[in-house]
């Protein structure tokens, strides 16, 4: 049997994310690192004023499953796979030995800035709870827009991008037949044809920057297939601001390649409760979890397949 690291997307942020890292010295390298790539106190960014950011949320993501995942794998054995949702690619990535800490910060800080300047008012996400995918396509397909599909979390729990006026007509459609519309805290419109423009843009900044071959197999949030070359991963990590994630696909694949663990980095635990549909009681989080039991969780894991 396999284990699975899960690093979780915008959305899953949660204000005092970083403050409420364990005491570690590990943890303290972590922020420490952030701080010198980036020229600021990483922890001001970990406040309900500057959460309102697009680059805030998506750096203190990457900056929490980066310091997360060294924590627990300095006392544990290393999964076989890694996999993030949106901007979770990143610190999976990163803990996979593929991309370097200090680019990842440069990059992520810039992917926010084009989402947030591309898209800074009037557009968002909704997740539609309760309905198919066939269903939620025919809701889009009578809304003439721009709304589209963003993310294929599990059967009956899908997510779609676009303007206000145009998501709330889809979310109107889905109540009418028995779902639920909540709206997500994400202010722009990920994982569709409206951040193609500054998926592009991210991916000139990729250009100049050193990829390595995962050292951890890494799996796409888009393919659901593992991603094996620098290449490659430069193209996942720069343009899955545009595209579709399938986690569902994603979940299955894990399994079907023998994984039984899956493990989520900080913060929250919508991955988890994803997971466990398919991993059963083999789906934790580290919030809120003991460290010493994930250690013993993933060290058992790493018996098996020896």
């Amino acid at each position: 049997m396999s284990s699975l690291l899960v690093f979780p997307g915008q959305g899953a942020q949660q204000v005092g994310m970083l403050h409420a890292l364990p005491e570690h010295a590990l943890v303290r390298e972590c922020l420490a690192q952030a701080g010198d790539a980036l020229g600021e106190d990483i922890l001001q960014l970990d406040t309900e004023p500057a959460l309102a950011s697009t680059r805030a949320v998506q750096l203190c993501l990457l900056i929490a499953g980066v310091a997360g995942a060294r924590l627990l794998l300095d006392q544990s054995a290393w999964p076989d796979y890694v996999a993030g949702l949106s901007i979770g690619a990143y610190p999976a990535a990163v803990v996979a030995g593929a991309l370097d800490f200090a680019d990842a910060l440069r990059l992520v800080a810039l992917r926010g800035e084009l989402m947030q300047a591309a898209y800074p008012q009037g557009h968002g996400m909704t997740a539609i709870v309760g309905l198919d995918l066939t269903c939620v396509e025919r809701l889009l397909a009578q809304v003439p827009g721009p709304v589209y599909l963003a993310n294929i979390n599990a059967d009956n729990q899908l997510v779609i991008a676009g303007s206000h006026a145009a998501m709330q007509q889809v979310a109107a459609l889905a109540k009418a037949r028995g779902g639920v519309a909540k709206r997500l805290a994400i202010s722009v419109p990920s994982h569709c044809p409206l951040l193609a423009e500054p998926a592009g843009q991210l991916a000139e900044a990729f250009a100049s920057v050193e990829l390595n071959t995962p050292r951890i197999r890494y799996l796409s949030s888009t393919t659901a297939r593992p991603v094996l070359t620098p290449d490659k991963l430069r193209d996942d990590l720069a343009f899955n601001m545009c595209r579709v994630v399938d986690w569902r696909a994603l979940v299955d694949s894990a399994f079907e390649r023998g994984v039984r663990l899956q493990i989520e980095m900080p913060p929250g635990a919508v991955l988890t409760g994803l997971g466990r549909k398919v991993f059963h009681a083999g789906s934790v989080a580290f919030q809120g979890a003991r460290l010493d039991t994930l250690s013993a969780l993933l060290r058992e894991e790493g018996r098996r397949i020896s």
